[in-house]
């Protein structure tokens, strides 16, 4: 049986998908760019600016799922520049604690809503890694 995760705390779907799917402990996180929860628009401050709200967006479903950001396993981080990789190590470095979820970083030609970064994951909850 799936579960539908939903919250408020992170942007609607901008189209046919769900904020996250819970199948047994695994869950699927959809991809988060930087638009924020309130106003649909990306966050301010450029590609930190969008960053730091794709991580709070990918937090809020965590926690709506009965997670947190440390019981992420996979994430796929999409960049429409590459160039932005050692910030995204930085940045990723204050909100996740080692071990570390095993991730993929892939450049794209554009994004939704003109975001440069979108991150989706996978989480298990239930037991701590």
């Amino acid at each position: 049986m799936k579960k539908i995760i939903h919250t408020e705390h992170a942007p609607a779907a901008l189209g046919t998908y769900s904020q996250a799917v819970q199948v047994g402990d695994t869950v699927y996180l959809s991809g988060q760019v930087g638009l924020v929860p309130a106003s649909m628009e990306l966050a301010e401050g450029g590609f930190d600016g969008q960053l730091h709200q794709v991580m709070q967006n990918l937090r809020a479903v965590c926690v709506a799922a009965g997670g947190q950001l440390e019981d992420l396993v996979k994430l796929n981080v999409y960049l429409i520049d590459l160039g932005h990789f050692e910030q995204v190590n930085k940045l990723m470095a204050g909100y996740l604690k080692p071990p570390y979820p095993a991730r993929a970083a892939v450049q794209v030609s554009a994004l939704p809503k003109g975001a440069e970064v979108e991150i989706d994951g996978v989480m298990v909850v239930g037991s701590r890694i």
